[in-house]
């Protein structure tokens, strides 16, 4: 007996971008459509591409109504999709092919994606191959719905497809901005302060720099040249609008003891310790000259040291 698949797909005024996702669909037996009460031609085009359409408010938890359409799906199996995503033709066959498969074990598949941002492809370790579990069973699959950024979670085991889908992410730097204060450091602000118990100034220095040295340096950003420098700076400015906003909720508290700038000013000196540190550690790994490689590990070692008396 066939499988039927159903794609679910959450969208909130995207009549720029759902028509492109709607076609990388067309072949699955149900798309539905949850409309998070648009203002724009979101819902028209929907229809005109055959899907089934259900109209919620618009839930800052985003996931919230991702869940809802999956409890109105048909089929056995599920596809979620946000509307700025693309399902190749390559990933289509390969979906198409697994959930006809008689497989009693695996619930759910992770799928790999190409996230676009600013018009190219970024293939660092933070975004590529940025695999999301997408596919699976119908009943076996939800969004915890505790934070904006989570992932799908399947009640059993999961395996991990070959064929990718694109993100069309980003494409202006305005558009990054809008996201980053409308949806996602206001909600991360929240869970912030449930999380950690107390919080201070030199946090509003340290966390942006180490989530700068993390996405720039181990993350391989600098390997996308402009747009991983830009991306990884945006990153470290998304991490400290979410200390701004977490500092607004408690009251904007006051913090300024004596030692003031000289704790900025270690911190500073420890952050320019770690970025030479990490400098050297890619210089080690991309020479391919013995004798250099030797120098920079020795310096490596050097700005180690530094660090451990800090």
């Amino acid at each position: 007996m066939k499988k039927k698949l159903s794609v679910v797909i959450s969208a909130y005024n995207e009549e720029k971008k759902i028509e492109d996702c709607l076609k990388s669909v067309a072949w699955a037996d149900e798309i539905i459509l949850v409309d998070n009460s648009s203002s724009d031609s979101t819902v028209m085009l929907a229809k005109k591409h055959n899907a089934k359409v259900f109209t919620q408010e618009n839930n800052r938890m985003l996931n919230v109504n991702k869940n809802f359409g999956f409890t109105q799906a048909a089929g056995d199996w599920i596809l979620n999709l946000d509307a700025d995503e693309r399902v190749s033709r390559e990933l289509s066959i390969e979906i198409q092919k697994v959930i006809s498969e008689e497989d009693d074990v695996t619930v759910g598949y992770w799928i790999p994606r190409k996230n676009i941002i600013f018009g190219k492809w970024i293939q660092n370790d933070m975004w590529w191959p940025d695999a999301q579990l997408r596919l699976f069973k119908k009943g076996k699959g939800r969004f915890p719905q505790q934070h904006v950024h989570e992932y799908l979670h399947a009640d059993g085991p999961t395996k991990t497809l070959g064929g990718s889908m694109e993100h069309h992410n980003y494409e202006t730097i305005s558009q990054f901005l809008y996201k980053l204060d409308k949806i996602y450091t206001e909600n991360e602000a929240e869970n912030w302060l449930r999380e950690k118990k107390a919080f201070s100034y030199i946090d509003a220095l340290k966390l942006p720099a180490q989530d700068f040295l993390k996405t720039f340096f181990y993350q391989k950003g600098y390997k996308d040249g402009l747009h991983g420098l830009v991306l990884s700076m945006l990153q470290a400015f998304y991490t400290l609008v979410v200390f701004a906003k977490a500092w607004e909720k408690k009251g904007f508290f006051e913090e300024n003891p004596k030692d003031f700038l000289p704790n900025l000013f270690s911190q500073f000196t420890k952050i320019a310790l770690e970025t030479k540190y990490w400098m050297m550690t890619v210089l080690v790994n991309s020479t391919n000259n013995p004798f250099k490689k030797i120098v920079f590990r020795i310096l490596r070692k050097q700005i180690k040291k530094q660090l451990e008396k800090k």
